[in-house]
């Protein structure tokens, strides 16, 4: 027993003088920083530098640590720390995860406190800044903008737009896609000034008029017997008329009149009084006379068809953004009656009507133009006009169209179309005759009038630029009269504004 406990003794020895040289060397070992883990995947070192905690006295300034909104990531510190709080809980939240590491998670975008206590309960204060994950956006905005020159920047809980986009459209759909990373969107993105573009609009208004007409009519007449004058007529159409009197000299009756010439004559009996006179109104008539029975017929049967073609092509030059009118027309004066009582005085206001023509053209980034037009025909309609004051006032008939369209250069495009079908139908009968059976339509007339009118308005803009010095277009050539003095032009071609200009280069 006594050799065994010697052996004993010095093992126990040995094993606490291991453990106290294993504890002399870690205290002495320094504190290494430790690196960051925790942190999402895809955020670059360079974008969110490591946060590490130095041991020393407290800076002058805090020192600022920067965390993404929907990240999170791990601040190491040199020394133990004992308690971790942050101002707004709502911006951020810190939690010690391990003597001597802060796991520190983004919320929303902010500025607040961040402060951590050691063990001797000394506070180290940092600016802990959230902001936004702009690396979505900011890629999204390259692919959909590739020309724009635009910056991205945060101001607090607000994303912040600069730069220059070429539209105030381009502008919008910029502010409206960083919108969906945030719902404060300051937008101070610069319009890019266009040049001055001048558009040039080529309108055609074309409108057709088909008419048709159709009439048809019987009227009976007689010079009378003995000394009467007889003529049944529904009155609709004019028909042959006859002033019967007296004879001249020379004349005898039963004479036929020299048709389709006035003629001067007698038709049956002998009357008194002035000369006999007949007359047809329109030559395409059906003329019908017995002598011996007194008895004339006309028989009116027309058909008649019109086509009117009436053409207007107004060319407006403008700028771009700017509205430009033309007018091809006139006006007409209508009164205006002012004051009450006893007392009103009568003012003339004049009205324009014609071909008019508003437009506003709009040149955008992809070299479409938007535009819009308002087209307007107007005239004049005394079917409804109206009497003021003594004056007559005619109405207007106004068709008129307001629009936007959106036309590349030199496309065309009809805008407005309008067709006015109108059928106009009269009848007319001798009362009591007109209603006999069969021989009833001998004593009737019909009138049919039908109107059909087609407008349209076509459209043609075009972008112009002004032409460089020197590079006049040819003026029209006209055709020479006959017998020109030659002489005489070479008069003019010598006073010609060329030829002074070789004069006085010489």
């Amino acid at each position: 027993m006594n050799k065994t406990e010697p052996t004993t003794m010095q093992k126990t020895s040995g094993s606490l003088v291991c453990f106290l040289l294993a504890f002399a060397l870690l205290t002495l070992i320094p504190v290494l920083p430790g690196t960051v883990f925790g942190r999402t995947e895809g955020v670059p070192q360079q974008d969110q530098p490591v946060p590490n905690i130095a041991q020393g006295p407290l800076p002058a300034q805090a020192e600022t640590i920067e965390v993404l909104v929907r990240k999170s990531v791990v601040l190491n510190s040199g020394e133990v720390l004992k308690r971790v709080s942050v101002a707004d809980p709502s911006l951020a939240t810190a939690v010690i995860i391990s003597p001597q590491q802060v796991l520190i998670n983004g919320l929303a975008p902010g500025e607040t406190t961040l402060v951590l206590w050691n063990e001797a309960e000394e506070p180290r204060t940092f600016d802990l800044r959230v902001q936004f994950d702009l690396r979505a956006l900011r890629q999204a905005i390259d692919s959909s903008f590739p020309d724009a020159e635009i910056s991205i920047g945060q101001s607090r809980n607000a994303i912040v737009l600069t730069g220059t986009v070429a539209s105030q459209p381009t502008a919008d759909q910029v502010a409206a896609l960083a919108k969906t990373e945030a719902e404060n969107v300051v937008n101070l993105l610069a319009v890019q000034k266009r040049g001055m573009e001048s558009v040039l609009l080529q309108v055609r208004f074309a409108e057709v008029n088909r008419a048709a007409i159709q009439e048809l009519g019987f009227s009976f007449f007689s010079t009378g017997f003995g000394n009467t004058m007889g003529s049944i007529t529904t009155q609709q159409f004019q028909q042959f008329g006859a002033n019967v009197g007296a004879l001249p000299p020379g004349v005898e009756g039963g004479q036929a009149p020299q048709l389709p010439s006035l003629a001067t004559g007698g038709i049956g009996n002998k009357l008194s009084g002035s000369p006999a006179i007949f007359g047809l109104s329109d030559l395409a008539n059906i003329f019908l006379f017995r002598p011996d029975a007194n008895l004339g017929v006309t028989i009116r049967a027309l058909e008649q068809r019109n086509l009117l073609e009436i053409l207007a092509e107004p060319n407006v030059l403008a700028l771009n953004g700017r509205e430009a009118s033309f007018l091809a027309g006139g006006e007409f004066p209508f009164p205006v009656v002012q004051g009450g009582g006893n007392f009103t005085a009568v003012t003339i206001v004049f009205k324009e009507f014609g071909v008019r023509l508003r437009f506003k053209p709009d040149v955008q980034d992809d070299g479409t133009i938007l535009l819009h037009v308002a087209p307007e025909v107007s005239s004049l309609d005394f079917s409804n006009a109206l009497t003021i004051s003594g004056f007559v006032v005619p109405a207007l008939s106004t068709r008129r169209a307001e629009t936007e369209i959106s036309l590349r250069d030199g496309q065309s495009f009809a805008i407005a179309g309008l067709i006015d079908n109108r059928l106009t139908e009269i009848a007319s009968k001798v009362p009591g005759l007109g209603d006999i059976p069969f021989l009833g339509k001998l004593f009737q007339s019909r009138s049919k009038n039908r109107v059909n009118t087609e407008l349209l308005v076509l459209v043609t803009p075009k972008l112009v630029q002004p032409i460089p010095p020197g590079q006049m277009p040819p003026l029209p050539q006209f055709p020479k009269p006959l017998g020109t003095d030659e002489k005489f032009e070479k008069q003019f071609e010598g006073n010609s504004g060329e030829a002074r200009e070789k004069r006085d280069r010489q």
